[in-house]
């Protein structure tokens, strides 16, 4: 005997609701808006905390935005980079060279926005500036716009690709014309 057509289509249409609620829950490319909202911040807050100049060691933490090991494609200057160690060269020969002797650096973080592509990726870009004074005791801005593709591998949320553009000094927002401006990316120049 064969069960009636209603229960047959009732207990279809509960399976396919059931597996499309399991879909949604477990879609990689469906983030809510709490999830978004949450990278967002996660992202911002990697940034902010790298480039706290208060804390020790400032080229170890720039570096830490970044996968342990594997090609990072970096864009600065009309170069571009792919190795992950040069990268890591040219933070640590960037903070000899020029952050080191930033006294008082501050990072400001401008316009901030967010793209949200899956769960495991995103996309940040962000205005920035680092007031600070030269050891002559002049003031100084560092300042750019920079966008950076992140993954979250293993839980971390990591910069795989990334392009810097500067401020140029004689656009730079809210500087006085005798306030120069270096364009340079946020302390690592390749």
């Amino acid at each position: 005997m064969r069960p009636p057509l209603h229960r047959l289509l009732a207990a279809r249409v509960v399976a396919v609701v059931t597996l499309s609620a399991t879909t949604a829950c477990t879609d990689p490319l469906r983030v809510s808006p709490n999830d978004r909202r949450a990278i967002a911040d996660s992202l911002s807050a990697l940034v902010t905390n790298a480039y706290d100049f208060s804390k020790p060691d400032p080229a170890a933490r720039l570096l830490s935005l970044y996968p342990d090991s594997g090609r990072v494609i970096s864009a600065v200057a009309g170069r571009v980079t792919t190795a992950r160690d040069t990268l890591a060269s040219e933070i640590a020969g960037f903070w000899q060279r020029v952050g080191r002797n930033m006294q008082n650096p501050r990072f400001v973080l401008g316009s901030t926005y967010v793209d949200v592509i899956t769960r495991d990726a995103a996309v940040l870009t962000l205005v920035y500036s680092i007031p600070h004074t030269t050891p002559q005791g002049a003031p100084h801005t560092v300042s750019g716009a920079w966008t950076m593709l992140w993954r979250r591998e293993n839980g971390r949320w990591r910069i795989v690709q990334e392009h810097l553009s500067d401020t140029p000094e004689s656009t730079a927002p809210g500087l006085a014309s005798e306030v120069p401006v270096t364009s340079t990316p946020p302390l690592h120049q390749h």
